[in-house]
């Protein structure tokens, strides 16, 4: 099984016949179109689609994705609704709520449910997004998610079971001790740290802890060091000292940057 890793949470996890994307999304930011993470080279060749909420950095490209792939599609029940009969997706470019898309191959789950879809199993995870603190010079906006706001919305992370392997990604979340202490031990945790000054996921500390209460057998931080239209380092954490203490934990720790890979 190859993983490889393409910044913010965008990820293509190979194995056998099988290609899962995992947030498809562009470069932050909401009111200029970001460019694409994963390659376009990929997406044709695309087999599952997963999206763990609808922000644009996770979820801008979903739709063309499965365009060019007649990839299957996970989602978040929250992120569809029916209209006139028709399943209707959380629009991946629209301005706030507006589920306008609609997706062929789509699957939707909820915490805790597990559907099989095209040989790979998955079931939702509890996710919750935090606010986001957005910084133009000397100016700043704190965005908190809420019933009319689309930050964050349909939060959920993934377990992923994939010919004999399980993989957990947790998508952009907050801690969530209590709800993630019965997860079995996956042998891979994707997790965000990069949460210390935006607050919309956890920082390295509380990433470390999440490592303590899910006990995976390997850990690729994510989320954390992006490029953005301000900064270079959107989201900043000290990835070194992660996989410090992630292996002190008896985990492996994997820091891969954009286009790196591992096998599982």
């Amino acid at each position: 099984m190859k993983i490889t890793h393409f910044l913010y949470n965008a990820f293509i996890i190979e194995s056998g016949v099988k290609k899962l994307a995992i947030d498809p999304g562009g470069k932050f930011f909401y009111y200029l179109r970001p460019t694409t993470l994963i390659p376009k080279a990929e997406w044709g060749s695309v087999t599952h689609i997963l999206a763990t909420h609808g922000d644009p950095d996770h979820y801008w490209h979903i739709d063309r994705v499965a365009e060019a792939s007649g990839a299957e599609i996970v989602l978040n029940r929250t992120m569809v609704q029916e209209r006139d009969g028709a399943q209707l997706a959380l629009g991946p470019r629209s301005q706030g709520l507006a589920f306008d898309t609609p997706l062929r191959n789509l699957h939707t789950l909820q915490v805790g449910q597990t559907i099989e879809v095209g040989g790979v199993s998955v079931t939702g995870v509890a996710a919750s997004h935090g606010p986001l603190l957005i910084k133009i010079g000397p100016f700043s906006k704190m965005e908190t998610p809420g019933p009319e706001e689309r930050i964050g919305w349909g939060a959920l992370g993934f377990l992923i079971e994939l010919d004999g392997k399980s993989l957990l990604n947790l998508g952009d979340t907050l801690l969530l001790e209590s709800d993630w202490e019965s997860i079995p031990s996956p042998d891979l945790l994707m997790i965000p740290i990069g949460g210390k000054e935006a607050r919309n996921t956890m920082d390295v500390e509380e990433a470390l802890r999440a490592v303590e209460v899910i006990k995976p057998k390997a850990v690729i931080p994510t989320h954390y060091n992006m490029p953005a239209l301000f900064s270079r380092k959107y989201g900043p954490a000290d990835d070194g000292f992660f996989k410090q203490q992630v292996e002190k934990l008896g985990a492996s720790c994997q820091i891969l940057h954009s286009g790196e890979s591992i096998s599982l």
